[in-house]
């Protein structure tokens, strides 16, 4: 779970960086492990024609009209670029009507693609965002044969670093579960544009586990109780859980199986250098049986609410025995097998949450020399990307003696750690840099997927920018402007100055400048896009997260202030779970926020057809709502404490209100709603029953996500909470009315608060909900612009 706060100390961004510490150890290990990293990849690259080909299929998805009007050559031998990785624009002078006019050189097609973006960006006024974040604005581009000519020789643009790293673990069950090729081709297009060239690549990782588990003479029996459902594979994975959401079927296996190869064969086109999983430790079961005299050990219990075997707890096989080792080199064998040789980097983490037998360096330098040995017997060339979330979740195990002894048993050059949580618990800095061994900087920008306008522009803009930026947030299609300003950061040689670049943003993400948009962004800027307190932001607000309390349960605590919370950690899952009344984060003046929305709407006559300043508009007032709703539950939660009837019925009503408010909001534009969540879901289904339980999955995870009982909520209900059109009408709204009117009931029978009868009330139309079959809208309804001002009209003037 994620970590109470602290004041970043460093930007907002996902840095790969190789600062060693001691000296000794780094004139031996920095650039020479860079260098041997960078040599494997370059032995794995496509060819220099299929990298152009590769390029020349991003321009051709994302502009066909202008498909004629740029030539792409790859650089291999450093002519243009050098020891360095860069991209070179430049003019095509003499070329035929209707032939190329810009020439974009660079040493891999992901340069390439980042130079065709650069060269759309600030010479056509072109934007590229997600689709779900409003999309491409592309009317800027002039018409082929009038494209602007570059200004000299040639623009050189080089990054500070060749490497920019991209995802999390979990981002593959918070935003890509349900995704096809079509899909993932787009991502994969706008994961080259944005210059990122180390993506993990975890998908369809159970079909080669089934191989490589049958090969130890598991069962297809025993693999349904191993792997969890589609929507909470990243957890069993982990091994935080097993079973939950399953099993998966064949079709699931095979289907996502040939995904993946799609997906690797275009980065690898692209000249991408994906990071495969490898094995870390997590054994079905059945294991036990088969291998008596292994040394497994059962797990203890992740965020169950009573321990259920039927999900809880997973088994691990000890990096010790010798039987690991021979698992995992299957495991990347049949990677190969599948894949071809196209990568070096693996991913593992077998000591999250798992503490080694004892705390002896040399038997836990024996334990990471075992694990590394499972990699690099399947691939000699294999590094270790590892997650340095265990040296704070463990703080008291994982002291310097530990530490050193599992970074360095490693060869140097040969392990790369993720520190994760760097934004607001650095390890770094309490690690000498990790000892010596090279170490990714992760910015968690976003939790489970939430939907909230948050963002901290000054940390990404200012550095280091010398060492490059990337994106490791659990969910994604949100936030345009975060992303596009870290992405563009991987380029940057210096500063940004935010002010003026949000001018330039808002021009070309509208397609047009406009004088009381230019004011909003501002706005913007200095409170929602300016978070300096420290918090890692995880929607809490009441809407989506409606407090699990009695109001009598902080009753004496409450009149002294209104944000009273106790917080549970769980160390394996990054949130947090309120034992009293949570407090949303807020860190900023939402009466600022509310002028920039007015703004938004002034600008609204020239704008509307828009559909990226629709998206942020609808956004911008749902979150104005939202936190409005806020002050008003509390405003309840005081008449209740003063026993006024009268005035918690007033506040009760409003509360709904505003949600169903927020509900017309959202339906009016397609990127906030439920609908595509779960078609998407069921149109991977083959069957009825997977139909059912791809529904189950789909809307599971984004209300009570894991296990409950008749009067106890999952531990980690609306962890995943999204605002959604159909979410709020058919979820939200009917919990807080079942739960106030029963608050009400209390007060005019004189007694206290039934929270049980509550909790099972609500707790039973969860469960329904979660196994329904209705359908809901996949295109929008009304129109954006007049829906929000009325709702500014309403509520905010």
């Amino acid at each position: 779970m994620r970590p109470p706060p602290s004041p970043p100390l460093l930007p907002l961004l996902l840095l790969l960086v190789l600062l060693p510490s001691p000296p000794a150890v780094a004139a031996a290990a920095g650039p020479t492990s860079l260098e041997a990293l960078r040599a494997a990849a370059g032995r794995r690259a496509a060819s220099p024609a299929t990298q152009e080909r590769a390029a020349a299929g991003v321009l051709r998805r994302l502009l066909p009209s202008h498909a004629l009007s740029f030539r792409f050559q790859i650089d291999p031998k450093g002519g243009v670029c050098g020891d360095s990785s860069c991209f070179r624009i430049s003019n095509v002078d003499g070329s035929s009507k209707g032939g190329a006019e810009i020439l974009i050189q660079g040493n891999t097609a992901v340069e390439l693609a980042s130079g065709l973006h650069w060269y759309l960006k600030y010479w056509c006024g072109v934007h590229i965002s997600w689709d779900k974040t409003g999309g491409a604005q592309l009317a800027s581009v002039p018409s082929p044969g009038s494209l602007p000519r570059v200004k000299g020789t040639a623009v050189k643009v080089e990054r500070p670093v060749p490497w920019n790293y991209y995802q999390n673990v979990v981002t593959s069950s918070y935003s890509f579960v349900w995704w096809d090729w079509r899909r993932w081709e787009k991502e994969i297009d706008w994961m080259a544009l944005q210059g990122i060239n180390l993506p993990l690549a975890f998908t369809g990782q159970e079909a080669v586990w089934q191989k490589v588990f049958k090969s130890f003479n598991v069962t297809d029996r025993d693999l349904d109780d191993f792997f969890g459902g589609p929507a909470f594979l990243a957890w069993a994975r982990m091994g935080n859980l097993h079973a939950w959401g399953g099993p998966l079927s064949q079709n699931w296996l095979d289907q996502q199986l040939a995904l993946q190869k799609k997906i690797l064969s275009r980065m690898i086109e692209l000249g991408m250098v994906p990071v495969l999983p490898s094995f870390s430790g997590n054994v079905p079961v059945a294991f036990k049986k088969l291998f008596p005299s292994a040394s497994i050990t059962r797990l203890g219990e992740w965020n169950t609410v009573d321990g259920n075997p039927r999900w809880c707890c997973t088994y691990i096989l000890d990096p010790s025995d010798a039987l690991f080792i021979d698992v995992g080199q299957a495991f990347i064998k049949q990677q190969m097998k599948e894949y071809g040789d196209i990568t070096s980097i693996y991913n593992c983490d077998t000591f999250n949450e798992n503490t080694p037998p004892t705390n002896e360096p040399a038997y836990i330098s024996s334990l990471g020399s075992a694990i590394y040995q499972a990699m690099s017997r399947g691939n000699k060339d294999a590094v270790w990307l590892m997650q340095g979330w265990l040296f704070y979740s463990d703080a008291a195990f994982w002291k310097e003696s530990q530490m050193k002894a599992l970074l360095h048993s490693v060869p140097i050059g040969k392990m790369m750690v993720l520190d994760l949580f760097a934004d607001v618990k650095p390890i770094w800095q309490t690690s000498s840099q990790f000892y010596g061994v090279p170490y990714i900087w992760c910015m968690l920008h976003n939790f489970g997927g939430n939907i909230e306008m948050y963002g901290v522009l000054d940390s990404i803009s200012s550095g280091p920018i010398d060492v490059g930026v990337g994106m490791c947030m659990e969910g994604i299609e949100h936030n345009p402007v975060v992303y596009e300003l870290m992405s563009e950061m991987a380029f940057r040689s210096q500063k940004v100055e935010v002010e003026d670049w949000l001018k330039s943003y808002s021009y070309r993400r509208y397609g047009q400048s406009n004088v009381e948009i230019q004011k909003a962004w501002a706005i913007l800027y200095h409170t929602i896009y300016n978070c300096t307190d420290g918090i890692a932001d995880h929607n809490r607000d009441y809407i989506v997260e409606f407090p699990d309390i009695s109001p009598s349960s902080f009753s004496s605590q409450y009149s002294k202030g209104r944000s009273i919370s106790v917080v549970r950690k769980h160390p394996r899952f990054l949130g947090e779970v309120s034992a009293s009344l949570p407090q949303p984060h807020l860190w900023y003046s939402t009466a600022e926020a509310v002028k920039s929305l007015e703004l938004f709407l002034k600008a609204g006559d020239d704008l509307s057809e828009s559909l990226t300043y629709r998206y942020d508009l609808v956004d911008l007032a749902r979150q104005s709502l939202s936190k409005l709703a806020n002050k008003v539950y509390l405003d309840a939660m005081d008449s209740y404490q003063m026993r006024d009837s009268s005035d918690l019925n007033f506040h009760t009503k409003k509360f709904l209100e505003v949600i169903m408010d927020i509900e017309t909001l959202l339906a009016s534009d397609d990127n906030f709603l439920l609908g595509p969540w779960l078609e998407t879901a069921k149109s991977l289904a083959t069957t009825e029953d997977e139909r059912k339980q791809y529904e189950w999955n789909a809307r599971t995870q984004v209300t009570m996500w894991y296990d409950d009982t008749k009067t106890e909520q999952s531990k980690l209900h609306d962890y995943a909470n999204k605002f959604w059109s159909g979410l709020l009408k058919s979820y939200y709204h009917p919990r807080a009315s079942k739960y106030f009117t029963r608050l009400s009931r209390s007060l005019q029978e004189n007694r206290s608060f039934q929270l049980e009868e509550w909790r099972r009330d609500w707790i039973s139309y969860s469960n329904e909900w979660q196994s329904g079959k209705e359908l809901y809208p996949v295109k929008a309804t009304g129109d954006a612009l007049a829906i929000s001002r009325s709702l500014f009209a309403k509520y905010f003037r």
